[in-house]
């Protein structure tokens, strides 16, 4: 058994290619999973390592888990042969700085961060991905020693992501997410009229796998036996409606992967521009021919977000507007119908 707190792991990772058990400590509690590996195995592809995740060869406590799991206190990783590349062997992309993306920072202080993050830009790299916002910030400041995603957006989305430069930050910040404390609301828009002016979901989801190896979210069913169902609670708010569109507040009270996008399209009100859950052709008319009204991306954005500041406690209302975008759709819309309610 390996203690992760040892100053030594690398080395023992590195020459040892027998299976690894670790221990986690208290430097190591409340990290993702394929954070912590990141940091065990810097120089082996991000993308590796999520396989191992994924098909089971990495387990806690000899159990299945999901890349976003948390570790606990006296969790035991069990950890397969992995073959670590010599320093600068690494087949991921660096990021030089021709490649750096100015992010719009929303609030930064000694303990947060906190950017308006653009659509089509992953939270963080892997499946592909050489790069994402996280290994932007980081190669963009080279000093800080402790950056990391508080939550996350799925790429097509924009808004509101949290990051914390101290570890005490995202632990407190966590806590107050696991005990519902954060709120978070995002506008969306929909395929058709919504009538409601405020609507409670409370349909449970399951995760499972396509046949092409892609990551999906279904409404659970009581026949599936082999998934464990997770709770998932919307509140849907009409902000504004016009003849076949509508503009919603959805707050999460819950916070499942894909959970607003698989509500929505189970409801009947798919969001517009979502390529998975979504309605294909009309987002194919949407996207249609060149001008600046047409809609490229998923109409999903965090646009507020309310916290604790995580040491002075002080209650926080962050606000990311529209991107432009999404405001000139909406602008399309006023133009064309007028007598909008």
């Amino acid at each position: 058994m390996i203690k992760t707190g040892s100053a030594h792991i690398r080395n023992v990772l590195a020459c040892d290619m027998s299976v690894k058990n670790l221990c986690i400590g208290e430097k190591e509690e409340n990290q993702r999973i394929d954070n912590f590996l990141f940091r065990c195995y810097r120089h082996v592809p991000k993308s590796h390592i999520y396989r191992l995740v994924r098909s089971g060869q990495v387990r806690i406590n000899g159990k299945r888990i999901d890349v976003s799991y948390h570790l606990q206190l006296g969790d035991i990783v069990r950890i397969p042969p992995i073959k670590v590349g010599k320093e600068g062997s690494s087949q991921q992309t660096s990021v030089i700085p021709s490649n750096f993306f100015r992010f719009n920072t929303l609030f930064e202080d000694d303990v947060l961060l906190v950017i308006d993050k653009p659509d089509s830009m992953a939270v963080h790299g892997g499946s592909g991905i050489s790069f994402g916002v996280i290994e932007q910030l980081r190669a963009q400041n080279p000093s800080w020693k402790f950056l990391e995603l508080v939550h996350r957006l799925d790429r097509e989305t924009s808004g509101i992501l949290l990051l914390a430069k101290k570890r005490s930050a995202l632990v407190e910040l966590h806590r107050q997410i696991r005990e519902g404390l954060m709120e978070k609301h995002y506008l969306v828009m929909v395929y058709g009229k919504w009538h409601n002016a405020t609507q409670h979901v409370k349909l449970a989801l399951n995760k499972f796998i396509t046949a092409t190896g892609e990551r999906r979210v279904a409404i659970a069913s009581n026949g599936n036996k082999n998934n464990k169902p997770l709770e998932a609670h919307t509140i849907f708010r009409l902000q504004k409606s016009w003849k076949n569109f509508s503009l919603l507040d959805a707050e999460l009270k819950t916070g499942r992967t894909h959970q607003i996008r698989v509500h929505l399209a189970h409801l009947g009100f798919p969001i517009i521009g979502d390529d998975k859950y979504g309605n294909f052709e009309l987002n194919k008319q949407l996207a249609k021919g060149n001008r600046q009204e047409n809609l490229t991306r998923m109409f999903l954005h965090a646009h507020t977000l309310q916290i604790k500041h995580p040491v002075s406690m002080e209650i926080m209302k962050l606000q990311a507007s529209l991107p432009e975008n999404l405001q000139r759709f909406v602008d399309k819309l006023d133009n064309d119908n007028p007598l909008h309610s």
